[in-house]
């Protein structure tokens, strides 16, 4: 069977992003130019100025794509680019250049929604996984409970109905005054924390979706109101709330679907604690647990390449009027 190479095109968020990979597995080359010093001092993502340092990196981040996986246009089978969800100014650089590298080189095009790509990163890291399995997608941008049908084939179980999990860890690190990006500074800083030292609100919601709302909220009025309240203690409690909403869904799903697997994606599955109560689960009803390795947690352009190639093998083209959709949903296909 012929080796099937993908160009991966990634510009959702602050990552300019290009990754070469081989038949969906085996990654030749995975450029990052991050702008997380420039958004820094902002205390987040401004869009305006991403899109802007989009078009000034991608040429040569797709460049040294090519140059790292020792590649040629020749040697490429197809482009893959994200086109939703994002920032709609950011997506549209990426979706505009590989229209471009499309029509010039004569290549297929493959439209790759990012919550599917974040899916895909675990297929990078762990060559035997294959589905059916149940997949909890957490990062900046959402939290879902997903039931992996097949590669291209997925079906929501649950999602949050207000703030994704990864937005309350930002917002709760900007009222500490806590650096951008805020995740990985809470999980710093919790380790350091009692988990069980402050009583957060328990929150009930219908089915198997989340609400980190009212968590959050908490935090930031205890924050505010309770000077006496250590910063590591509220990080841990907070942490480890949001975490036991997690594993509850989660387990309740595992048990109502039968699942055999679970795999995390997006930035949030690199969190600390959370993959240690992962884990914990894990042992607790005998299920393989899957994380991708963390650089492929957050943004980046080898997880879109990867699933763009099954998207590819199934006949999934885009044309030239493909657009950048910024509240794509994962079931949508372009």
């Amino acid at each position: 069977m012929k080796d099937i190479t993908i160009l991966g095109i990634e510009t959702s968020c602050d990552e300019t992003a290009a990754a070469v990979v081989k038949n969906g597995r085996e990654v030749l080359s995975n450029v990052i130019n991050s702008q997380i010093n420039i958004h820094e001092k902002f205390g987040g993502v401004v869009p305006e100025i991403a899109s802007r340092k989009h078009i000034e990196a991608i040429s040569y981040v797709v460049e040294e794509a090519l140059k790292q996986a020792n590649m040629t246009w020749d040697d490429i089978d197809a482009i893959a680019v994200t086109y939703g969800p994002g920032l709609v100014g950011a997506l549209l650089v990426g979706v505009g250049y590989a229209k471009a590298l499309s029509y010039a080189l004569n290549k297929p095009l493959v439209a790759v929604n990012h919550i599917e790509g974040h899916i895909a990163g675990n297929y990078i890291t762990f060559k035997d996984l294959e589905p059916e399995f149940l997949c909890l997608v957490i990062s900046g941008g959402h939290t879902h409970l997903v039931q992996i049908e097949d590669y291209t084939k997925f079906r929501i179980l649950g999602k949050t109905m207000d703030d994704a999990i990864g937005e309350a860890f930002d917002k709760v690190a900007r009222v500490m005054e806590l650096k951008y990006p805020g995740g990985p500074k809470v999980d710093l800083l919790a380790k350091q924390g009692d988990p069980n030292k402050i009583e957060l609100p328990k929150v009930h919601v219908d089915g198997l979706n989340f609400s980190f709302s009212g968590i959050k909220t908490a935090v930031i009025n205890l924050n505010h109101n309770k000077k006496d309240i250590k910063k590591e203690d509220l990080c841990a409690s907070f942490e480890n709330s949001v975490t036991k909403m997690l594993i509850q869904n989660t387990k309740i799903a595992i048990k109502e679907y039968n699942f055999k697997k679970i795999a995390l994606a997006g930035g949030v599955s690199a969190n600390s604690y959370i993959r240690e109560k992962f884990m914990e689960l894990g042992k607790e009803l005998d299920v393989k647990v899957y994380f991708p390795e963390l650089k492929l947690c957050t943004d980046n352009a080898a997880m879109i390449a990867s699933a763009g190639y099954y998207n590819y093998i199934e006949g999934a083209r885009a044309d030239l009027t493909l657009n950048a959709i910024p509240n794509l949903k994962l079931d949508r296909k372009q």
